[in-house]
This record gives C-alpha cells, sequence and structure tokens, in this order.
C-alpha cells in the first residue's frame, strides 16, 4: 500500500520505521526505461518491486513521498486469514489463505535478500467475549470459520484466560485461531527497501506520478514532476490514490479512503505483556518484540480527513482497559491514523485493467499486509507469464466496473 497523508504524532519516542525506510530527502533521477514501473512504494508495491526484480527484470517503484511511510507504516502487521473471515468474505477467503500460507517462505526470502529480521511471530490469535450477547456473536462467527474450513478452536473463558492470564476476569469464550500470525510493519519497509535494490531494482522516493503514459491504445509508461518512465508493463499499487490516475483513461473505480486510528503502549516487566494476538469487538492488541503494544484501530468514513480525534482515542482506551486492566500502567508512546484503500465489497483488485499494459494491484483494506505475498506472486505471474492465479479469479476489477453512461446523441439516426 502506497504512502498516504497520515498523520503519526509523536509521544515520547517518535513511532517510525528504522531510518534506512526513510531514505534520502531529495528526489533520484528517473530511469528512462525499465521493464516494471511500479507506481506506489508501499509494502504492496514494494513487494512486487522486489519480487520482479528477483526474476531478473529492471524494475522503478515510484512514490510520492517516502516508501512505506504511511498506510503500511500505520497498519498492525496482523496475518489474520481466519480472524477476519466473516459471512460475505468467502470470494476473498481463498486468496487470503495462499497468501497467508506463503508468508513463511516470503519472509524468509526477505530476511536472507536484506538481513533484516521482521519480528514474525506465530503465537496465534485469540479473539475474546466479555459477555452473553458478545460470547453468542463469537460463536455464530466461529460456526462459519468452521463450515468455511478454517482451524479454529473454541474457548471457554478459563481456557481464553489460561491462554493470557492477564486478561480480565470477565472474558467468557473465544476463539483461537492458531495460523493467524504477524509481523512488525516497522521492520518489513527497511527490509523490502534492501531486498528490492539488492537485486538491482531502483526505488525513486518524492516523485509524485501525475499520469501513466499510453501509446496506441497500450500503457507505455510513468509521468513524474522529475520527467517520464518508459516500462513495458505499469503496476497501479497506489492504494486509495490508483482511481485517480485510472480516471484519465476511462476507468472508473469504486475505491474511497477508511480511517483508522491507532495507538502504541510501551509494556513493561511491572505491566507485564500479551502472548497473542487479542482481538474483541472493539479493538486489537498486538504485541511486539520490542516491547510495544499496538492498539488499533477505529473504522471511520470520513474521506481524506487524517485528524487523530479524541473520541477515536478515547474508543480504543476504553477497549484496552475492558480487556486489560494491566494496561493503565502503560505509557502512551505514539498515537496515529492512517487510510485503508477499500473497495466495495472490502476485497482488493487485482489484475489486468482495459488499458493493456497496465496491471492493478490495490483497494487491500485492511488486510495489506497479510495479503502482500499472494499479491506479488500474483503480479510476478501476470507479468512474466500472462497468466491469472485460480486464487485471484474472484478479484479481478470487472467485478467492479462501473458501467459507462450511453452518450445522448440529438439530431442523428443510428444506422446498422
Amino acid at each position: 500500500m502506497v504512502l498516504f497523508e497520515d498523520r503519526v504524532i509523536p509521544i515520547g519516542e517518535r513511532l517510525k520505521p528504522p531510518a534506512e525506510a526513510a531514505g534520502p530527502i531529495a528526489s533520484q533521477p528517473v530511469p528512462e526505461r525499465v521493464d516494471a514501473a511500479i507506481i506506489g512504494g508501499g509494502i504492496i508495491g514494494l513487494s512486487i518491486g522486489w519480487r520482479l526484480a528477483a526474476r531478473g527484470m529492471t524494475v522503478a517503484v515510484f512514490d510520492r513521498a517516502l516508501a512505506g511511510a504511511g498506510t503500511t507504516l500505520a497498519a498492525t502487521g496482523m496475518l489474520a486469514a481466519a480472524a477476519e473471515h466473516e459471512p460475505g468474505g468467502e470470494a476473498l477467503l481463498p486468496f487470503a489463505l495462499d497468501s497467508q500460507r506463503r508468508w513463511p517462505a516470503f519472509r524468509d526470502a526477505l530476511e536472507a535478500d536484506s538481513g533484516i529480521g521482521i519480528d514474525y511471530r506465530a503465537e496465534g490469535t485469540l479473539v475474546a467475549a466479555q459477555n452473553r450477547d458478545e460470547v453468542a456473536r463469537l460463536r455464530f462467527r466461529y460456526d462459519h470459520q468452521q463450515r468455511s474450513g478454517l482451524r479454529v478452536e473454541w474457548l471457554n473463558g478459563t481456557e481464553a484466560r489460561r491462554r493470557e492470564p492477564g486478561l480480565r476476569a470477565s472474558v467468557a469464550g473465544g476463539i483461537f485461531c492458531p495460523d493467524d500470525h504477524q509481523v512488525d510493519p516497522r521492520l518489513i519497509v527497511p527490509a523490502l527497501v534492501r531486498a528490492l535494490r539488492k537485486r538491482g531494482g531502483h526505488l525513486i522516493e518524492n516523485a509524485t506520478v501525475t499520469g501513466i503514459e499510453a501509446s496506441a491504445g497500450r500503457a507505455t509508461g510513468v509521468t513524474t514532476q522529475n520527467g517520464v518512465c518508459h516500462a513495458g508493463t505499469v503496476v497501479l499499487a497506489a492504494g486509495v490514490w490508483s482511481a485517480d490516475l485510472l480516471r484519465p483513461h476511462g476507468i472508473d473505480i469504486p475505491l474511497r479512503p477508511l480511517r483508522g486510528q491507532a495507538l502504541a503502549l510501551r509494556t513493561t516487566r511491572q505491566t507485564g505483556t500479551l502472548s497473542h494476538i487479542v482481538w474483541t469487538e472493539q479493538i486489537h492488541l498486538a504485541p511486539k518484540g520490542d516491547g510495544r503494544l499496538i492498539v488499533g484501530a477505529t473504522m471511520e468514513e470520513t474521506g481524506f480527513n487524517s485528524a487523530v480525534t479524541a473520541g477515536g482515542m478515547l474508543a480504543l482506551l476504553e477497549g484496552v482497559h475492558r480487556i486489560f486492566p494491566s494496561s493503565e500502567e502503560m505509557e502512551i508512546e505514539a498515537i496515529w491514523s492512517g487510510f485503508r484503500p477499500t473497495t466495495d465489497d472490502d476485497a482488493p483488485i487485482l489484475g489486468n485493467t482495459p488499458l493493456p499494459g497496465l496491471l492493478i494491484a490495490t483497494g487491500h483494506h485492511r488486510n495489506g499486509i497479510l495479503l502482500a505475498p499472494g499479491t506479488a506472486a500474483a503480479i510476478e505471474e501476470m507479468v512474466t507469464t500472462g497468466r491469472a492465479m485460480e486464487t485471484t479469479a474472484a478479484l479481478e476489477l470487472g467485478r467492479l466496473l462501473r458501467p459507462s453512461p450511453i452518450p445522448h446523441v440529438t439530431g442523428a439516426t443510428a444506422c446498422n
């Protein structure tokens, strides 16, 4: 996912990736020609660029500011194909599970290429309920997950608290999702940047793509304020900004920003922390290896208003206090907001577009981290063989394309 106008408000140490992720402030030269030009330097664009470069292709990844410093950095890092699955998500599930299965190999290759550990944690995810009504709703979700063939386990209150002793005594039940793991986005970004460059890929930061070049009905490159880059293939992975680049080519997609506010708490030996990702109906909690506890995230239809609000923070703090009482003694390290690129059906758009030579990989909603390996593999397959993966068949752009209005012609008669 690409950099957005997200707001990160530091309290104490600023929440940010290591310095390498940011890269130089000055814009870099734009290469004259590459095999693949990728618009968007979030986890999706960087992953695609890295994998194509590893295939020996010349690649340039363009970001309007600093790679990964927007939605990717704002993400929690959950790989929650099971916990996320709800009625209506059947079309996305095969791809989500495929991408989740790809993560261990993706991690190994990324850490080998970059030399950076990404804090991959495989303890699993616990979804907790705290009263009778929540238990009933959670039981419905559990039954649906089982019907969908997911590996999940129902826990009573005692069993849930045995897995996480720090949870409040009111926990009355839960679902354990052993295959739902997590990573740290603050480490993934510099790892992908280094891996891309090691494979010979170009990362062009502070280079806003202002248009997609086309000739003879085919995409031929990208235009930036720093120059034109000609390309055999253009991949649009610009998150919620993707729609703006498609409209000049007569392509209109339903894509909107969905704001999420989150915060980071600093755990100590006295406060303790969690062993698993913990979800409730209000929030999710993700413990990181460096002692942070990420609390996220609100779901707000606010357009491109990136404000961090008192109401949003109150909802998060009430949610964490309700489930994890020792959080009262934790220092608030940072608060921030981010924009999820969201389609009408909350599923990504992957594959071809009506403009030959232009592929799209956007609309990942709140699953960009989970879906990164699968998306990179899908686009790699399309670029190198021209074929689509079976798991992406239900995620093609055609399902969401809005019909073009039929022009009204006056003073003429149509003839065959």
